[in-house]
């Protein structure tokens, strides 16, 4: 079981290296192309499959056929309007905008820290594990102070925003 919160998450981890090229060199490059996609795809499905839409609400859209004995789907039938059509793909680009600029706000935010990491990797190649795990002790913590999702389902009067979870060594 994924939560809407696990989701959001990984959006904006999976838009880190797209965000970092823009924080860093003001640039953007092909090589977060895989992420995007990948990005896109968990954005649509949170849409379409999960019913994870404040906007669209809970329910399905499309009926997949799928290959149960292979574990993958084999079509897709579409079962809504062009209307919905198009709703869809704006839940999707709201959800994959505001995952960008979770991330960009984050990275912006800790700097110092991607700098250092980067530095570390260039020495070092490859960090893992319980490496990572003591860089990230290594680093002052410092509270995050940037807003992370919009709650949709708050009422009116009520803070529109979920603070950001601290960075993990997972991060």
């Amino acid at each position: 079981l994924w939560t809407r919160s696990q989701f959001l998450d990984n959006l904006a981890a999976m838009l880190g290296g797209r965000a970092a090229e823009e924080v860093v060199f003001n640039e953007i490059s092909t090589g977060a192309s895989n992420d995007i996609e990948r990005a896109t795809q968990l954005a649509r499905q949170m849409v379409t499959r999960y019913g994870m839409s404040p906007r669209l609400g809970p329910r399905t859209f499309g009926r997949r056929e799928e290959l149960v004995f292979l574990g993958r789907e084999i079509n897709e039938t579409r079962d809504y309007s062009e209307k919905l059509a198009e709703e869809i793909d704006a839940e999707v680009k709201r959800i994959i905008d505001h995952a960008y600029k979770v991330a960009k706000e984050i990275l912006t935010h800790h700097k110092e820290i991607l700098h250092r990491l980067a530095q570390l990797l260039l020495e070092r190649e490859t960090i893992e594990g319980q490496e990572l795990q003591e860089f990230f002790r290594s680093v002052p913590r410092q509270s995050s102070g940037v807003t992370v999702w919009e709650d949709e389902t708050k009422k009116d009067g009520e803070s529109p925003v979920v603070e950001a979870p601290k960075p993990t060594a997972a991060a």
